[in-house]
């Protein structure tokens, strides 16, 4: 019988082979000011679809201070240095952040959530921000570099939120890592809705042949149509006629996928998926089923594909995995990182 008190590991393992090589002349254009709308981008959310994409997926916190090592671009852009430079850089401007990039450290795009931005606060009201914690600060001290931003429509970005758009925004910052973090690692994190953005990047990143070293998906999702079935929200309606014409219907025809469940069948790199059993917001049975769909894809064949349960009494719910004290030895032996390089 599991123990209660320890989350449980899945694994589905392969021998992992070398990455194709990364694109190293990539720049996000205008330093990180991420263009309104492209030329692709679909029409904007009608008011159902708009309805159901606010409650799709829940709020991430997010929080940091630059005495705590961390940087706000002028763009919707925020870096978060490894804790091992959060002295080093007190006071230090956007270009000292930006080669810090190339130090010997690696680097994590964070794609937040469905009401998160970069500059969220943290888990709690305290006043004093820098008494809180937030997924961002524990990566940190773990070594990591964390790189976030608002897609286009949230906090400090312009434009109208569109999956497409979305998307594009996230494929140019990654390249603009890239072109500063020299050959350090580069891993992709999703967490909620994220995991819709993050899938969608690096299935665009490996058919270009420039995958990331990793992706790790948070509290995900099969795709949006599912979980605006599955999401509490929609429990008192999902019986009724023509539920899925008058909600779920629009969310499709707005261009509205992130197809999660269609996207692993093309991406070609380790992946981590972590989900809490007790998740109100995405329901855990849209993880594991995810999972099942990874870890039989041919696209998996020669990579590890690994899923981390967290059981209902340790009331992690939706947002609050980066709490488990178990959570850098996950990373360290899904990452391969030995113990002594983890720095705190």
């Amino acid at each position: 019988m599991r123990k209660r008190n320890e989350s449980v590991t899945v694994e589905h393992e392969r021998a992992a082979a070398a990455p194709a090589p990364l694109d190293k002349g990539c720049s996000l254009r205008h330093s990180l000011r991420l263009p309104a709308a492209d030329t692709g981008m679909k029409r904007p959310l009608g008011r159902t679809s708009s309805f159901w994409w606010q409650f799709s997926i829940c709020v991430i916190c997010l929080l940091a201070y630059q005495q705590q090592g961390m940087y706000f671009f002028p763009s919707g852009c925020r870096h978060t240095v490894p804790a091992a430079l959060w002295k080093n850089a007190r006071g230090k401007d956007q270009l000292w952040f930006e080669d810090a990039l190339g130090s010997s450290h690696p680097v994590i795009l964070y794609l937040h959530g469905n009401a998160g931005t970069r500059q969220e606060r943290g888990c709690c009201d305290c006043p004093v921000m820098s008494l809180c914690f937030s997924p961002l600060q524990v990566l940190s001290s773990l070594g990591y570099h964390v790189v976030t931003f608002d897609y286009r429509g949230w906090g400090d970005s312009v434009g109208s939120p569109s999956e497409r758009g979305m998307t594009y925004d996230a494929l140019h910052v990654f390249d603009w890592i890239k072109a500063r973090s020299g050959d350090n690692p580069v891993y992709i994190w999703g967490h909620s809705l994220g995991t819709g953005v993050a899938t969608n990047l690096v299935r665009r990143l490996c058919e270009r042949e420039t995958p990331p070293e990793a992706l790790i998906l948070e509290s995900p999702f099969t795709n949006i149509r599912e979980e605006a079935r599955s999401h509490p929200f929609s429990v008192i309606y999902r019986y009724f006629p023509g539920f899925d014409w008058f909600f779920l219907d629009p969310i499709t025809t707005s261009g509205i996928k992130f197809a999660n469940d269609e996207n692993v069948k093309y991406i070609s790199c380790s992946l981590l998926i972590l989900h809490a059993e007790d998740d109100p917001v995405v329901p855990f049975h849209l993880g594991k089923k995810l999972y099942n769909i990874a870890a039989t894809s041919r696209s998996f064949r020669d990579y590890k594909v690994q899923f981390v349960p967290f059981h209902t009494d340790l009331g992690y719910r939706h947002k609050y995995i980066y709490r488990s004290p178990e959570l850098p030895r996950i990373l360290r032996e899904f990452l391969g990182i030995p113990e002594h390089e983890h720095h705190h």
